[in-house]
């Protein structure tokens, strides 16, 4: 019996992964999972690069904007929602999309989580302590020097990951990164990979170009109402931040659209740097034809 297949599209923000998933499950008649975590809260719409109306047409989509700013969902979460609707899409269809940037909810639906040991109280209080007293720089540098190869790839705005990636090299006595990708899990599907890839001065200038496009479109209010939760972990990601500085007058307006281009600059080299050490099958331009060639060449049938 043939294995269904899930087919996983990855590469750096503002690549075009969305529009690529959308033109190959019109060809394929498949169901579309979003794996962009930016993209689960309805609360966030603009500055998360939601998937227009137009694009999510004749498509089935799962995982937009289905929870609140204010709901507690992990990694853990989606791995165990997404397996269990792919479960139901597999009834129906041999082939699944799933595409986003977020290379860590990816990798725990192909692969499972990773195995952790535990962490104390104390240990937890100690790094908060830290991170309250001394700022986010602080938990850069000690991460930067503990594990430096998780640093290279891991959001280091967010400090809830980095809190996370210091409490496991204080108790466990060594990186964090040693702990990843050591208990892969066997699923009854079968992964077929594909990386967007862009010209880095290409990407960078699209980069550019949607963050002025975000504004336009009413990023600012956005941020505007969400910043009296600028507390919640859903928010701290790239844009937003930098506008919320912004609104407490730490940046002038032209300060803070500047940030959030260097910040997701940042962001993809750093996706860009996790895909390298985590190849996929298939390596396609940007501008791949999504026609019958290359279904042939995914393996796939329509």
């Amino acid at each position: 019996m043939k294995k269904h297949k899930l087919i996983v599209i990855s590469g750096p923000t503002a690549v075009g992964k969305t529009s690529f998933a959308v033109a190959l499950a019109k060809l394929l008649k498949c169901p579309i999972l979003s794996s962009d975590a930016r993209q689960f809260y309805k609360e966030m719409c603009i500055g998360t690069a939601v998937p227009s109306k137009a694009e999510q047409q004749g498509v089935r989509h799962d995982f937009i904007q289905h929870l609140s700013i204010h709901d507690a969902y992990s990694v853990g979460d989606f791995e165990k929602d997404a397996l269990s609707l792919l479960d139901e899409h597999f009834v129906k269809h041999s082939v699944v999309i799933m595409v986003g940037g977020s290379n860590l909810y990816n990798d725990a639906v192909v692969h499972g989580l990773d195995t952790f040991p535990e962490v104390s109280e104390k240990t937890k209080e100690y790094w908060q302590l830290q991170y309250e007293e001394k700022g986010l720089t602080y938990l850069q540098q000690e991460l930067q020097k503990l594990d430096p190869d998780y640093f290279q790839t891991v959001d280091q705005y967010n400090h809830v990951r980095l809190l996370r990636a210091l409490h496991i090299c204080t108790v466990a006595g060594k990186p964090y990164s040693s702990f990843l990708g050591q208990n892969r899990k066997q699923r009854d599907f079968e992964a077929i990979s594909i990386e967007i890839c862009m010209p880095r001065a290409q990407l960078y200038d699209n980069i550019n170009r949607r963050v002025d496009s975000m504004m336009e479109k009413g990023l600012l209010a956005e941020a505007k109402v969400l910043h009296p939760h600028k507390h919640l972990n859903a928010l701290q990601t790239v844009g937003y931040r930098a506008l919320f500085r912004y609104f407490e007058g730490e940046k002038s307006i032209d300060e803070a659209v500047a940030d959030i281009k260097t910040n997701t600059r940042r962001f993809a080299k750093r996706q860009l740097t996790w895909l390298r050490n985590h190849p996929c099958t298939h390596k396609l331009p940007y501008d791949t034809a999504v026609n019958t060639a290359l279904i042939n060449q995914l393996g796939l049938e329509i």
